[in-house]
């Protein structure tokens, strides 16, 4: 497996016990309200993940794919359990959020999403960003991993009838992990996740870094 060509690889053991156990400490204390089984910017609201996010070995281990120094774009704790128990179908994720709009060349379809700039960027930035999904808990078909197709991301950026048509003639990846195992995917790799079918907790945490220098004054959101 190349991560060049396929789009993704699996680091194991890459987060330790200890630090996996404090976010789920943190998480449980904090009593803040999950919206549909996810936290956003949890970065912000859990000092354990920011911890993560900010951490040489995390920053570090970005650097080996991008082209500038890593900047932070989005962070999201899930939870898939039997009350929060949800399916996503095929696609790819191919939209940021930024502090302020801006005109730029291939940046487009802007929208204000609780109170935030969202735009998608063009192809480049997507292929100058890399998707860190660091596992809480094992991962497998019945509990709802996430499911891949390998080399998807070198399709650039796909219609919904052109991801529908690739995901009906090829096949997909199950994405089986053991807790502190680290899934690291280029957003725009396409994916999606079943329900869980014996429904645990499947809990992860959902980082973004950019290598893309944003026009000066704008920051990633």
């Amino acid at each position: 497996m190349s991560f060049t060509n396929d789009g993704f690889e699996i680091r194991s053991n890459f987060v330790s016990t200890k630090n996996l156990n404090a976010i789920i400490e943190d998480v449980i204390s904090s009593g803040i309200k999950k919206q549909k089984g996810g936290v956003r910017n949890a970065e912000k609201k859990y000092q354990s993940i920011k911890n993560l996010v900010s951490s040489e070995k995390l920053l570090n281990r970005a650097r080996n794919y991008l082209l500038n120094d890593p900047k932070v774009v989005r962070v999201i704790y899930f939870d898939k359990t039997i009350e929060n128990n949800w399916l996503v179908t095929w696609h790819q994720d191919r939209t940021v959020a930024v502090t302020e709009r801006f005109e730029l060349e291939g940046w487009g379809s802007w929208s204000v999403k609780d109170g935030t700039h969202h735009v998608q960027p063009p192809l480049e930035v997507l292929n100058n960003m890399i998707t860190f999904r660091v596992h809480l808990d094992a991962a497998n078909e019945k509990n709802g991993c996430l499911k891949i197709m390998p080399c998807s991301h070198k399709l650039g950026i796909l219609s919904q009838a052109e991801i529908n048509q690739y995901c009906n003639n090829h096949t997909s990846i199950n994405c089986i992990v053991n807790k502190g195992d680290t899934l690291i995917m280029r957003p725009h790799l396409l994916h999606s996740s079943s329900k869980a079918v014996n429904p645990t907790n499947r809990r992860v945490v959902h980082i973004e870094f950019s290598g893309f220098c944003l026009p000066e004054g704008i920051l990633w959101a």
